[in-house]
């Protein structure tokens, strides 16, 4: 077994293994986000990517997406586990709460979101995406949620938009009819990527603020999610830690 971590926003440096390395991967697709970090969680092997860059330097559009998943398929991780931070399209999901999404809706546009550029004649690739976040992975998330006490959502539906832009009112408002719980710049193409290459993914999502569909305060900004971010990041840590040690 070997689990891959993809970090999100605020999430790029984690202190999470030790007998820490780092190595570089190529992949058919170009380079990865970052190099990984690999090491050990109890006894489990781990690699660490960085989504955006150590840096951050990376904006969501222009984020590797194939080359990331196809980097982890190479280095034999048999699971993955995704963080992100996540606007709250809900009055319950506050804050600081964490959500174990289980639905996503795709609304990127410019984005690689298929390893099947052709089809081999005779064997067309269109890949299930009903469930799209892998059961039991999320099951070992939630289990150790609730050992944990964390404040957290057993399910969710993430939107995941363009970006990087934020929302308009109106955009985060159909988004809230549309049943969106959260919203995102990053998990749906991860996950359509590691489901074509039949890799288990799970993503924990970290609300930071409500977007721009309150209008009893003000919308979003990227400093806030930082800073919520940072206020909560050692419980997506503390989570991470515990699921990858329940193995």
């Amino acid at each position: 077994m070997k689990i891959a971590i993809i970090g999100g926003s605020g999430f790029e440096n984690p202190d999470l293994l030790k007998e820490q390395n780092e190595i570089q991967v190529e992949t058919p697709y170009g380079a990865p986000s970052s190099t990984f970090r690999t090491g050990k969680i109890g006894n489990i092997e781990v690699v660490v990517l960085s989504r955006h860059d150590r840096d951050h330097a990376i904006p969501p559009t222009q984020v590797n997406n194939r080359a990331n998943i196809w980097a982890i398929k190479q280095l034999g991780c048999t699971h993955i586990l995704a963080t992100t931070a996540c606007g709250s399209l809900r009055e319950e999901i506050m804050r600081g709460d964490l959500v174990i999404l289980d639905q996503f809706i795709d609304f990127t546009r410019f984005r690689k979101v298929s390893f099947f550029e052709t089809f081999q004649h005779g064997q067309l690739s269109h890949t299930p995406m009903a469930d799209p976040f892998h059961a039991e992975l999320r099951e070992k998330l939630i289990e150790q949620a609730k050992k944990l006490n964390l404040s957290f959502h057993p399910s969710g539906t993430v939107v995941t938009i363009e970006g990087p832009r934020f929302s308009t009112r109106a955009e985060s408002n159909m988004f809230r009819l549309w049943g969106a719980d959260v919203i995102n710049m990053s998990v749906a193409p991860e996950c359509i990527l590691a489901k074509e290459l039949q890799i288990p993914y799970a993503a924990i999502a970290l609300s930071t603020d409500y977007d721009c569909w309150k209008t009893n305060e003000e919308p979003v900004t990227w400093e806030e999610v930082l800073k919520v971010f940072n206020q909560n990041a050692e419980n997506v840590i503390r989570l991470i830690s515990a699921t990858v040690g329940s193995f």
